[in-house]
């Protein structure tokens, strides 16, 4: 499983641990990813992803996991949240289809 935010994209990131003596060695900068929850009200369901902090965040100030998507354009999300986004879109066009 990748180290990488099923929402935002956000990876790994390496830099350097430098000493007191300044001797430098490779380290690894990890990103907090979470296992989590996120309720989709058009599809009904929760759906479970694995999200950065930052990433939850982000898609609870902008009202939830759909309208999070579905403002956010294809070429900013992931291949994850870009199959979960035309997942939702389909469910949406199937609601309204019934409805009218």
């Amino acid at each position: 499983m990748s180290r990488r935010c099923q929402i935002t994209g956000k990876g790994v990131l390496t830099g350097n641990n430098v000493s007191h003596a300044n001797n430098k060695s490779r380290r690894r900068y990890l990103p907090n990813l979470q296992e989590t929850s996120l309720l989709s009200d058009i599809l009904g369901t929760p759906v479970r992803l694995r999200v950065s902090t930052n990433g939850i965040r982000t898609v609870e100030h902008n009202g939830g996991l759909d309208s999070f998507l579905l403002s956010t354009p294809d070429r900013k999300l992931p291949v994850e949240a870009q199959a979960l986004k035309r997942r939702i879109l389909r469910a949406q066009e199937k609601k309204a289809a019934t409805a009218a």
